[in-house]
């Protein structure tokens, strides 16, 4: 049996699993992962973008922090992938408990998943520093220099920085769907970012899936290892 006709069987088999997913899953939508282009920002940006996306430099340079936001990390027209798609029809199926995302995109919302729970925050939701209201993602595409409430406040992206720590809730309630996951398929991510990418040592089942294009250093801990285009691997497995 290949690995593709084992993770269909998996998939056939089992109504307990999860999702745990990263850039990779967003790159067949047309988002670029920029870790993988850090050259091409060099050449218009005075800082890298791990520099730019932090809180500090939000908080020292906003304008220039929403310019470099605006142009490199919003995707307005993205629409869901393949991969989006087969992980919310494995839900609507009753057998896909949660998807835990390092995305902030909310493509995986677009699909139609409904337990998302969002590690780094969402590009969708914004909200003033200074009087908490809520925003969408229309208040920054359609202003220029740093966004600002009705009260005079600095609307902040609800996404979580570099230095900034990630919603404890958030963590547990991932922490709670990965320990009990009968089924654990990890895609798209390098699993290099912490603490997000820690959670996967809270699975204690024997189906652990990593669908990837490239090595990762938890390959050798996998029960199976799948090279390929995710969008592709997940939607042959289920039929989208």
């Amino acid at each position: 049996m290949t690995e593709r006709e084992t993770l269909k069987k998996w998939l056939e088999e089992s109504d307990n699993i999860v999702f745990f997913g990263g850039a990779g899953v967003s790159t067949e939508s047309k988002i670029p992962d920029f870790r993988s282009t850090d050259g091409l920002y060099n050449q218009q940006y005075a800082y890298p973008p791990e520099t730019i996306l932090s809180h500090t430099f939000y908080m020292r340079k906003t304008e220039e922090f929403y310019r470099f936001y605006r142009n490199k990390m919003l995707f307005p027209d993205a629409e869901p992938n393949r991969a989006h798609k087969a992980l919310a029809k494995l839900e609507e199926m009753g057998k896909l408990k949660a998807v835990v995302t390092q995305n902030i995109d909310g493509l995986h919302q677009k699909a139609g998943s409904k337990e998302v729970l969002e590690l780094h925050g969402s590009v969708l939701r914004n909200y003033c520093m200074r009087c908490g209201k809520f925003y969408g993602l229309d208040v920054v595409l359609n202003s220029e220099g740093v966004p600002k409430c009705q009260c005079g406040g600095t609307i902040k992206p609800d996404v979580v920085l570099y230095e900034e720590g990630l919603d404890q809730q958030t963590i547990q309630k991932s922490v709670a769907y990965i320990a009990g996951a009968d089924v654990l398929i990890i895609g798209g991510t390098s699993l290099t970012v912490y603490p997000a990418a820690g959670l996967i040592d809270y699975y204690r089942g024997k189906k652990l899936v990593l669908i990837n294009k490239s090595v990762t250093p938890m390959d050798s801990r996998a029960d199976l290892v799948i090279s390929g285009p995710i969008g592709e691997v997940l939607g042959d497995a289920v039929g989208v």
